[in-house]
């Protein structure tokens, strides 16, 4: 079986595997051991020998990629199982089966059970459980009913357990993985901000301090650098964005907005959102601080801060430009200028969250946007 570190349904499958093998070879010492009893030899001797051709070609299946990952393998197996339940009746008469005679697959017929329940969880594995009991229960008869009804809580408990199990397992694999993932990401990250700290940092660095210092066209070259050199440490400062569950990290959405003109704080943790809800979220950010660009003056700057209260975020988007009044915004949104009551408190409000903005002539804008988690 191929290794692969992260598939923590391995051992179940290994486990089937063996059980299909050893189940088969019960299943041939009970036909031995009632040899003499069995009406036509000839029709026992053939459905043994089908049920140890699929034991091959089943077991070989779950032991590769393409048969643990493809259910239609486990599928085939439940009605090959079935088929060869009903094919006792090759060696035995009904009438002989209702009146005590054994159902020749044994505990092989639990084999499809378990592989539903390992490929489709805890649903999988107790369809498996409810078409092989309902096979058993229409050779028997409805009269044997109280002798089989054992087997019957047998195979739903195995269906139940096993794949309530694989589902677990299914999940903490995938959990695995993207841990793996984030951590070979920031080793790579560690590694490349530790080159290029040591060399395209310092250098822009110079360049800024150099071109300040100069002044003239070498200060465009300075402001250059300063930009080029925050956009390297928001890179070497990203981290992944994408959460359990298909929730997103805000922080990582909104780190890459630092500019010499704007700081970015964020809390150490991910404050995991729903995709929709962090993407509104940004777009309200860049929306307040495009006004910024527009409206707070050349020489403004901006803070955009990340607070995660637990049951609510709070981002504030503050600037230290020439600011203004109220009445102002207002006036604003009775003329037409939508960006405010549109892009910012329009789409907070369709989250269900709430909108505050502090202003006043000299003193700048905070935005406070504030959303359920």
């Amino acid at each position: 079986m191929k290794s692969d570190p992260v598939d923590l349904l391995q051992p179940l499958w290994r486990a089937l595997v063996a059980f299909r093998v050893i189940a088969f070879g019960f299943a041939c010492f009970g036909v031995w051991t009632r040899w003499d009893g069995i009406v036509r030899p000839s029709g026992a001797a053939l459905q043994l020998a089908v049920m140890g051709v699929w034991t091959v070609v089943s077991s070989i299946g779950y032991s590769r990629r393409w048969g643990r990952r493809n259910t239609r393998l486990a599928f085939a197996d439940l009605v090959i199982t079935v088929g060869c339940m009903y094919a006792t009746l090759l060696a035995q008469p009904l009438l002989d089966i209702r009146a005590g005679a054994s159902v020749l697959t044994s505990v092989w017929a639990a084999g499809p059970v378990l592989a539903l329940a390992i490929s489709r969880g805890r649903d999988g594995g107790l369809l498996g459980a409810v078409i092989v009991s309902l096979a058993l229960l229409s050779l028997r008869g409805v009269d044997h009913v109280p002798k089989i009804l054992g087997n019957v809580q047998l195979l739903l408990v195995a269906g139940l357990v096993v794949g309530y199990a694989a589902s677990t397992m299914r999940q903490a694999g995938a959990r695995l993985r993207e841990a793996i993932a984030t951590e070979s990401a920031t080793a790579e990250r560690l590694r490349l901000s530790r080159s290029i700290h040591d060399g395209v940092l310092q250098v822009l660095a110079q360049v800024q301090r150099r071109g300040t210092a100069i002044g003239g066209e070498a200060l465009e070259l300075a402001e250059l650098a300063a930009e080029q050199e925050v956009a390297l440490r928001t890179l070497m400062s990203s981290r992944p964005t994408v959460g359990e569950g298909g929730s997103v990290d805000l922080c990582g959405l909104l780190l890459p907005l630092a500019t010499t003109r704007v700081d970015v704080v964020v809390p150490a943790a991910s404050v995991l959102l729903p995709a929709a809800t962090a993407a509104e979220l940004v777009a309200a950010v860049n929306e307040a601080l495009s006004n910024v660009d527009k409206h707070a003056g050349p020489d403004a700057r901006s803070w955009v801060v990340v607070e995660d209260l637990g049951d609510e975020v709070v981002v504030s988007i503050r600037d230290d430009g020439i600011g203004t009044t109220p009445a102002r915004l207002e006036q604003a949104r009775v003329d037409g200028h939508l960006g405010v009551s549109e892009s910012i408190r329009g789409r907070i409000a369709d989250l269900g969250g709430t909108v505050m903005v502090r202003t006043a002539p000299g003193e700048g804008t905070e935005w406070e946007l504030k959303v359920a988690t």
